[in-house]
């Protein structure tokens, strides 16, 4: 049985405030970028669909026309697959993170992504590619959930934001690499393989990454401290300590004494229904359900929709791959603005931007117009989406935390699911036009709902925030 020693009760008051108190470091920046890197390849299964679609088509493997729900042919099946699973894990198994730990589901997740990954660039029968996608769907969505926390709960307050944009900086840079791997593979066989199968299988080689980068990794102190092992919590924060004061050389400012005493507590997952928080979840609820649909909508579907609007298969993947160039820029302008503009109105102005954008690009059939449109919806996709992961994540205390934005993170899984299925049939019964029609209303839904009711966040202290 596992003994949980005690530390003095002075390093058990001030934990908390230790770790708000540190300054910027490169050695936060390197725990950071660790986790990143999962999230990384998560971003990569993500968006790498839409980019593979026509590759997918052209096999005979999917079709794009309309069709039913239980049909596998359909290429929507392919979507629906991996956002069903990241529903279930999100909203089944998102207590497992609360549970086991920070550390632990950031290894064990990425290597069953990886194996399902790899089995997928085997598989030809559109059935068993589905149940690939859903076991992969099943690891990302926990992965996702862990790995805001992880990151929230390891970085101080002031700088909370920027840490947590400053990776999806680099995790958004799977984007544009998916799309040119796509754009250059995609049309080809090298080899005698499809093309889209070795897109696929790039993806597999995150398992061996993660399990070569994970090692020194240290658990989330707050999550140890929620679970009574505050000696183990008072060893991570002192080595943390140790290594920043070594890089400044100079002792850090003492701990704030407005920060709440460190308490082992276990959460209920029905607090997130309670008086204080029933109406964060309601909020980021509405507004995972309607950011996936701006997102995937368009990013799955960019060259389809280019190929409805007249351009060839091989200028479609080009174009696609040159629009998506600005996701990382995106994540850029939310790192530098993290913590100087407040995050709930930068939530606001990028959902305006994408709607704006999108009426654009439904009516352009010039490239000029069509390429700097999309690219701005790619920007500003990219901005809500560095932004957003570290607001939920910030709006719910440490012993609930991996679950409630599990659940709230569910609602956009819903739309994920269905959203291939909704832009089919508005492709094929409005064109594009119908398409940016429901992507505007959902950025309404946004403005409204962060706008209208989102709490402030930027600069301060998690146990204040969420008590």
């Amino acid at each position: 049985m596992e003994q949980h020693i005690e530390p003095t009760q002075t390093s058990r008051r001030t934990i908390l405030a230790r770790i708000d108190r540190l300054p910027p470091s490169r050695h936060l920046v390197r725990l950071v970028a660790r986790i990143a890197s999962g999230g990384w390849f998560e971003f990569y299964e993500l968006f790498m669909p839409g980019f593979i679609s026509l590759g997918l088509v052209k096999a005979g493997i999917y079709a794009l026309h309309p069709g039913s729900m239980l049909d596998p042919h359909l290429f929507a099946s392919f979507l629906a697959s991996f956002f069903f699973g990241m529903f279930l894990s999100a909203t089944v198994f998102s207590f497992i993170s609360d549970w086991l730990g920070r550390r632990a589901i950031f290894v064990q997740s990425m290597v069953v992504y990886s194996i399902a990954q790899l089995a997928i660039a085997f598989l030809s029968d559109p059935a068993a590619i589905d149940f690939a996608r859903f076991v992969a769907g099943l690891a990302v969505g926990m992965q996702l959930i862990n790995n805001d926390s992880y990151i929230t709960e390891l970085t101080p307050r002031a700088t909370r934001g920027r840490y947590m944009t400053a990776a999806y900086l680099f995790i958004l840079t799977a984007i544009p690499v998916s799309a040119f791997l796509a754009a250059a593979l995609v049309p080809l066989a090298p080899f005698g393989i499809d093309g889209w199968r070795i897109v696929v299988a790039i993806g597999a080689s995150s398992g061996i990454i993660v399990l070569l980068i994970q090692r020194g990794l240290p658990e989330s102190p707050r999550w140890l401290e929620v679970h009574g092992r505050f000696a183990e919590a008072d060893a991570v924060v002192s080595d943390i300590e140790a290594k920043v004061i070594a890089e400044l050389g100079k002792p850090l400012p003492p701990p704030s004494a407005e920060v709440p005493d460190a308490t082992a507590k276990t959460g209920r997952w029905t607090e997130m229904f309670s008086p204080f928080y029933l109406p964060r979840t309601i909020v980021i609820s509405i507004f995972q359900f309607s950011q996936t649909i701006a997102v995937f909508g368009f990013t799955a579907f960019v060259p389809i929709l280019l190929v409805k609007q007249g351009f060839t298969i091989v200028h479609s993947l080009y174009y696609t791959a040159i629009i998506v160039l600005l996701a990382p820029v995106g994540a850029a302008c939310a790192s530098l603005f993290a913590e100087r503009i407040e995050r709930k109105w930068q939530l606001v102005g990028s959902a305006i931007m994408i709607g704006a954008s999108g009426t654009v690009f439904a009516n352009a059939h010039s490239v000029p117009v069509v390429m700097i449109s999309g690219a701005l919806i790619s920007l500003f996709n990219n901005w809500l989406i560095a932004i957003f992961h570290p607001y939920a994540a910030e709006l719910f205390p440490t012993r609930i935390r991996a679950r409630a934005v599990g659940f709230t993170f569910s609602w956009s899984r819903i739309s994920s699911i269905f959203v291939g299925y909704w832009v089919a049939d508005l492709l094929a019964a409005f064109g594009p036009r119908g398409v940016f029609v429901m992507i505007a209303f959902a950025m309404l839904a946004i403005v409204i709902g962060i706008g209208g009711f989102g709490p402030r966040t930027n600069g301060r202290s998690l146990e204040i925030l969420s008590p």
